[in-house]
């Protein structure tokens, strides 16, 4: 009875199994019956490491979800105007006078739109931790969310350095010095993003190596 009790409250199932052997001494005898028992639930571990690691994923995409939601909406909603202008000229600097700044908003708009399509399948990993297909479909759909966040995130750098800066040898001045306001956003827009660079690059490995488990 204790045996037994054990065996259930460690959730193994022990099966019996017949191994027959011929007594070789005796010519003539009767088979040797001997009972083992085959312990099942090895795999109970590595279930609940990859249940384990489908919560952590899920986490982490709803902290995506705001690194981008946050990186986009700062960007898309950035715009200054000087308080001196001419009568033909006023000096303005927003989001959409830069193709980077724009290529930014809508890369990180699609990132966003993706991880909130992908949190279902989030959970289903979590329900079902040895499932391959919603595992691998989201490792190759995470690897092409993260090229795009990485390559907006870094063309919009590449501005924001240039407007802090400037570039002496094209004459090029730094346009933060007169735009105090317009750069601090752009400048939070981009860190957010390279943010949930960070965190798609850990999606990529959980989810690689919950399938190497497999």
């Amino acid at each position: 009875m204790d045996s037994s009790r054990s065996g259930k409250e460690s959730g193994d199932i022990a099966i019996p199994v017949r191994d027959v052997k011929s007594s070789k001494s005796v010519k003539g005898a009767p088979p040797i019956v001997a009972a083992t028992t085959v312990r099942l639930g090895q795999q109970t571990p590595v279930g609940g490491w990859k249940r384990g690691v489908g919560i952590i994923d899920l986490i982490l995409r709803i902290c995506a979800i705001s690194a981008t939601l946050a990186a986009a909406a700062v960007m898309g909603t950035t715009s200054q105007n000087l308080p001196f202008f001419t009568r033909f000229f006023q000096f303005q600097a927003s989001y959409d006078d830069f193709p980077a700044f724009t290529f930014f908003l809508v890369g990180n708009a699609i990132t966003c739109v993706y991880l909130l399509l992908s949190l279902p399948f989030s959970v289903v990993c979590i329900v079902r931790p040895h499932i391959v297909g919603a595992r691998m479909l989201l490792l190759l759909c995470d690897t092409l969310a993260l090229a795009l966040t990485m390559a907006a995130a870094s063309a919009a750098a590449a501005i924001v350095y240039l407007a802090h800066n400037g570039n002496p040898n094209t004459n090029w001045p730094a346009l933060c010095q007169q735009f105090n306001e317009f750069c601090p956003r752009v400048s939070g827009a981009v860190v957010g993003s390279f943010l949930a660079t960070a965190i798609l690059v850990i999606l990529v490995v959980l989810s690689a190596a919950a399938l190497r488990r497999n």
